[in-house]
């Protein structure tokens, strides 16, 4: 369903995903997209597969466009003002589904902004942080990230190895769950099938169910 969020800045375009067989979602969860300033939207692959993954394990997902992506209104700031985007996203998600837990996750920029925020944001009860920019960005604000948290990295990231973040994270609490795919860049070219499958099983696991999705 494609819709508009009421967000700080202007409208912000969405689309949300119910589960796909009609049953009542388990958690909802918002995905945020990579950098605008370089072409990222909603609409991007890995966006597009990290949020399916989350669907199939019983979620509803909100993507949406950050200010100045898209159809969204507002000019892109890219120093924390895009968390007010994810607020907003959770003000949706906290009236169409009330008293649900729940889950923001991100890719690259995205993910960057969701760790940002869910240090202080307690409406947020589990991250999933995807192509973390390690590298490119100072992002040793992660260690203050206190929900649990699903890290899932790309071998040869340009934007942050595996090497990359352990280098400049450092150790991580016992709410980490670290994980790595082999073989690909940042967009995970040739692995998104993958990527996909990972998230689903991390959400699956996190909702404690097994594998095939059943109670």
């Amino acid at each position: 369903m494609s819709l508009f969020l009421a967000g700080p800045a202007g409208r912000l375009e969405a689309i949300l995903w119910r589960p796909l067989d009609g049953a009542a979602p388990r958690a909802a969860a918002v995905v945020c997209h990579p950098h605008p300033l370089f072409g990222g939207t909603m609409d991007n692959n890995v966006v597009f597969r990290v949020a399916r993954g989350l669907q199939h394990a019983g979620l509803a997902v909100l993507r949406f466009n950050f200010r100045g992506a898209g159809r969204s209104e507002g000019v892109h700031d890219g120093n924390g003002a895009e968390e007010g985007d994810v607020r907003a996203a959770l003000d949706y998600l906290e009236r169409e589904f009330p008293g649900l837990p729940m889950w923001a996750a991100g890719f690259s920029f995205g993910s960057r902004t969701v760790g940002s925020l869910a240090r202080y944001e307690p409406r947020i009860q589990r991250v999933a942080l995807i192509a973390l920019p390690s590298k490119a960005f100072d992002c040793a604000f992660v260690r203050e990230i206190g929900q649990p948290t699903y890290v899932l990295l790309a071998e040869h990231d340009e934007f942050g190895t595996p090497q990359d973040f352990d280098e400049r994270i450092g150790p991580l609490g016992n709410n980490f769950e670290r994980d790595v795919i082999e073989g690909v860049e940042h967009f995970f070219r040739g692995k998104t099938p993958e990527l996909e499958q990972r998230v689903k099983a991390w959400g699956l696991r996190s909702l404690g169910l097994p594998a095939n999705g059943q109670p």
